[in-house]
């Protein structure tokens, strides 16, 4: 059994109590399915999707980020039907569950589903008809964080937002912006931004992973962000940090993908302990364990072998990421007191 440097044996990382609030939709999807799917569509998958291992990227310049996405599109095209949909949900709540994770917020872009499952309102439904049956289903509180596409006109980002809020009362608690943080300004989305708070929606832009500190800020002055998609790269400046710890404002943190990008080339790279002794709260996330080969409970592993987090700290790691989902507050204050009870 490994062994906690302060406090004797290690607890099991699985039992902890945690929430996961950066997961992709086609990312979550498990090797063996997306095989399956393709041999029921008649899908020719590229090799770096077939080999059984993870394929290898480095998406930090362009042809290796187009490499990245021509992959997760890929998979994503295996996604034709609405079984297919319910499959993924159920089993990424399956998988969720297996490693702990009490709440979550599954993020996704509607319109890249839509022309196969009739348009963007039905293909909403469909997934939130998906997370509840599976959410009822895994025990495992469930949500979906609509994202708009930074590589697509703003006007598609005001669409998506107010399509999101329509569906604030179903299941829908949050707004993003994904795809490759280096296109675009935040600006730009602005409008679709403002129109998901007014919504009651949450804000959580993607920022300070492939790009630098200044995408961080971006996602905080232009967008109002209350959670920053990976924001691991806000700790090359210090000023950004003490902003962030002022502000509470989370980070979603996913090392396994920070590397497998190229971001940082080692695990111990990834700026865990630097962020965490600066008071900036963090929620570990998996980001696409189809493309990156680990999963929720793995993240948490990593900050225990590589960072040197103690039980306590990782204790403290899952509370910030209850305390920065949306999920509803009796289901918060469970979670919190099943975190005390693995901490002691």
């Amino acid at each position: 059994m490994a062994r906690d440097a302060r406090t004797g044996p290690a607890r099991d990382i699985r039992r902890l109590p945690k929430a996961h609030l950066h997961l992709h939709f086609t990312g979550s999807m498990r090797p063996s399915t997306l095989l399956e799917l393709a041999d029921k569509h008649g899908v020719h998958l590229p090799e770096a999707l077939t080999s059984g291992e993870p394929p290898k990227l480095r998406a930090t310049d362009e042809r290796g980020w187009f490499r990245f996405q021509r992959l997760y599109d890929a998979a994503r095209s295996c996604l034709r039907t609405p079984d297919d949909i319910h499959r993924l949900v159920r089993e990424a709540a399956q998988e969720d569950a297996a490693d702990g994770s009490g709440w979550l917020e599954i993020q996704v872009d509607p319109t890249s589903y839509a022309p196969r499952l009739g348009g963007l309102i039905p293909t909403l439904e469909i997934i939130l008809d998906a997370v509840r049956i599976a959410s009822r289903d895994t025990g495992v509180g469930m949500a979906v964080v609509v994202a708009a596409n930074r590589m697509k006109h703003p006007l598609d980002a005001r669409t998506l937002a107010r399509l999101a809020v329509r569906y604030a009362d179903q299941g829908v608690v949050g707004f993003g912006l994904s795809n490759d943080e280096r296109r675009g300004l935040a600006r730009d989305f602005d409008r679709a931004f403002a129109i998901a708070r007014d919504g009651g929606l949450l804000a959580a832009p993607h920022g300070g992973e492939l790009a630098g500190p200044a995408s961080v800020r971006d996602c905080l002055d232009d967008l109002h962000a209350q959670r920053v998609g990976h924001g691991v790269r806000a700790a090359e400046d210090p000023h950004l940090v003490r902003r962030l710890a002022e502000t509470g404002v989370t980070c979603e943190v996913c090392p396994a993908s920070n590397v497998a990008l190229g971001v940082y080339d080692k695990p111990e790279d990834v700026p865990l302990r630097h962020l965490y002794d600066a008071g900036v709260p963090m929620a570990l996330g998996a980001d696409d364990p189809l493309l990156f080969g680990s999963r929720l409970a793995a993240q948490y592993e990593l900050a225990r072998d590589v960072h040197g987090f103690t039980d306590q700290e990782l204790a403290e790691l899952a509370r910030q990421s209850v305390r920065a989902s949306r999920a509803p507050q009796d289901v918060r204050d469970r979670m919190l007191a099943d975190i005390d009870v693995w901490a002691r």
